[in-house]
């Protein structure tokens, strides 16, 4: 029998699995597929919209022959360890943010830089076209297969010190960023105090005051409990976030050519779906962090925040590659 490696839980499994007891099926596929994330399991989380949304296509597409098993919230580790996992072969998929997959392999950070997209459809024409189609070659070389980008939504900034309307109110605030040299720098350039720090120790930072703040995505705030802990969300909307459906190398190449056929369908279908389900589901998300007592706002003049932020853009030209970089722009633009 076939083992594949992926992670979460799904459907009447969540319950179990939220008691911590492990879940297992009344037959054994021919293969066993494992996904992994570090969010929670919630319905609002992207994260786990993805993980089910391809549980769901490519269990239909081969019924009996294909099963996926689902691990949330750092069952498998955080990002940097699930995706080593995946370039030795021990996890066989994950969803991983687009930051740290970055650090594996540098010309993803071009998708991090600062106001870079407009808004969401923007960014889908980059990460579905010829740009996002050489970003995935290069993770190829990697060991790592790409099934496309899902929607995380655009990140915004959280803190319990002041609203952010204007790149001052970012001054002298500790903003805990992921362990990525685009985003230190991002807020080093707005005057902040970046603190990387690891995913799984943010909520206890915040609770204890270690950091006034950090930077994520409006339902991921909502679907782990931030608003329990932090007063304003500024919706910002710095950088868009790319949440890598992947998959390991190692374990793709070991699959029939049918199935891999269908692996790389699911992941295309299933993450069209995510996309729409995140979108619909903002305004939602808005009126929960509301009810839960955050303050909300918008900033007042991006152009302000882009002229601080420039000089990113050039200090992470060279290892983006200008060419790159430049295709981006351009298609940015055209819209």
């Amino acid at each position: 029998m076939k083992k594949i490696l992926v992670a979460s839980l799904t459907g009447a499994a969540v319950a179990v699995a939220a008691q911590g007891v492990a879940v297992t099926s009344a037959y054994a596929a021919e293969i066993e597929l494992k996904l992994a994330w570090l969010t929670a399991d919630s319905p609002s989380d992207p994260y786990a919209i993805t993980a089910h949304a391809f549980k769901t296509e490519i269990e239909a597409a081969l019924p009996g022959r294909v099963e996926v098993a689902l691990f949330p919230n750092r069952q498998l580790g955080d990002d940097k360890e699930i995706l080593e996992g995946l370039q030795f072969g021990t996890i066989d998929m994950g969803i991983i943010t687009n930051a740290v997959v970055a650090n594996l392999e540098p010309t993803y950070q071009l998708l991090d830089l600062p106001f870079l997209f407009g808004n969401a459809a923007q960014a889908h024409d980059v990460l579905d076209g010829p740009v996002g189609q050489d970003l995935a070659a290069n993770l190829a070389d990697d060991g790592i297969v790409s099934l496309g980008a899902a929607e995380g939504g655009f990140r915004n900034m959280i803190n319990n010190t002041r609203p952010v309307r204007t790149p001052e109110d970012v001054t002298g605030v500790k903003y805990r960023t992921m362990q990525n040299p685009v985003f230190i720098e991002m807020f080093s350039s707005l005057g902040g105090s970046p603190v990387p720090m690891a995913w799984g120790e943010v909520f206890t930072a915040m609770q204890q005051g270690t950091v006034d703040g950090l930077e994520i995505p409006a339902s991921v705030v909502n679907s782990n409990n931030f608003a329990e802990v932090t007063k304003y969300l500024s919706f910002t909307r710095h950088t868009y976030s790319a949440i890598h459906l992947l998959m390991s190398k190692r374990s793709f190449d070991s699959l029939p050519e049918d199935v891999q056929q269908a692996v790389l369908y699911a992941g295309e279908t299933a993450i069209a779906a995510q996309r729409v389900a995140v979108a619909e589901g903002e305004r939602d998300v808005v009126e929960a962090l509301t009810a839960a007592g955050m303050e909300i706002n918008d900033i007042e003049d991006v152009g302000a925040f882009r002229a601080k932020v420039a000089p990113v853009y050039e200090q992470f030209e060279s290892t983006i590659g200008k060419d790159l970089l430049d295709r981006a722009l351009a298609a940015v633009s055209d819209q």
